[in-house]
């Protein structure tokens, strides 16, 4: 394992803004931009993912690379995804001048990450990120569905949104992110973030959420976007009983009824009661239905 990061190898606030400055660099409220300044924060994020020496790590949205130089001290390889033209133009130097014993051990993808479907070198085992409040989910959901190597995942967002990842059924915030997420991992609260380590600072206070994959997929006749599409249905209307909100989705409230009935869900029940497990019946009911009425 390397050497312990040197102090001036992880960027603090004064550096953060001169290396903006240098780059003519603004964050912008359009991509979610708010640069983490403080390097305890990032130790922190490294330490509470668990982040191993044999790691592969993906990181979404490296920004300045305050996360990155912590993430290339704890792991074998760090692969960063990154939108921004100057930033992705900009963090390889910044790696190579901070780090330069773990220069070859990071690589920049300048891509959207809603559109990665392939990283260079090793398959990730991990992912580490401050997501962009703007598009945390989406671009959750699309990584782990894309990239079934992942295995453990930590991601700092907004605290509703946390909350909403970590929400369990019954809970008012429970809804579409936190049934999705659970398809693939168990989801939990992993720590709460203030505003003054951020640049600027947000008007919200963040939070970390804890991800770790399923170690076997759930078992289901149905496909994941079926499920989806179920999980999907019952909270577009979510104050409607599951028989009304469905009834589009199984082509009348009475289709809808006979698929929760076969799924030993009460037709009376809403989205919000619903586990993820109870979801996948609904789904393979619906289809085993169909298929006997054919």
């Amino acid at each position: 394992m390397s050497s312990p990061t040197p102090p001036d190898a992880l960027l603090g606030p004064a550096d953060v803004r001169e290396l903006a400055a240098v780059l003519g660099v603004r964050p912008t409220k359009q991509r979610g931009q708010n640069f983490v300044i403080d390097a305890n924060t990032v130790r922190r994020i490294v330490r509470t993912a668990g982040v191993r020496p044999d790691d592969v790590v993906v990181e979404v949205g490296p920004g300045l690379g305050s996360l990155t130089l912590a993430l290339l001290e704890a792991a074998d390889r760090v692969v960063a995804v990154e939108i921004d033209d100057v930033l992705a133009a900009a963090l390889p130097a910044t790696v190579t001048a901070r780090r330069p014993e773990r220069a070859d051990r990071f690589t920049l993808v300048h891509c959207d990450a809603m559109r990665v479907t392939e990283l260079p070198g090793p398959a990730p085992t991990a992912l580490v990120a401050n997501l962009p409040y703007n598009v945390a989910v989406p671009v959750l959901l699309h990584m782990l569905e894309t990239f079934p190597s992942i295995e453990r995942t930590l991601v700092m967002v907004q605290a509703e949104v946390a909350d909403r990842l970590a929400a369990g059924p019954g809970s008012r915030v429970y809804g579409v992110p936190s049934v999705k997420a659970n398809w693939y991992a168990e989801v939990k609260r992993a720590g709460s973030i203030g505003r003054n380590v951020f640049w600027p600072a947000p008007n919200v206070d963040s939070g970390l959420v804890s991800l770790v994959r399923r170690p076997e997929p759930l078992r289901t006749t149905a496909s994941r976007s079926e499920v989806f599409a179920v999980v999907d249905a019952a909270f577009a209307q979510r104050r409607k009983t599951l028989r009304a909100a469905l009834a589009g989705w199984a082509g009348s409230a009475a289709a809808a009824e006979a698929a929760l009935v076969a799924a030993g869900v009460s037709p009376q029940a809403r989205g919000e009661a619903l586990s993820v497990e109870e979801f996948v019946r609904v789904a393979e009911n619906k289809t085993r239905i169909a298929e006997n009425e054919k």
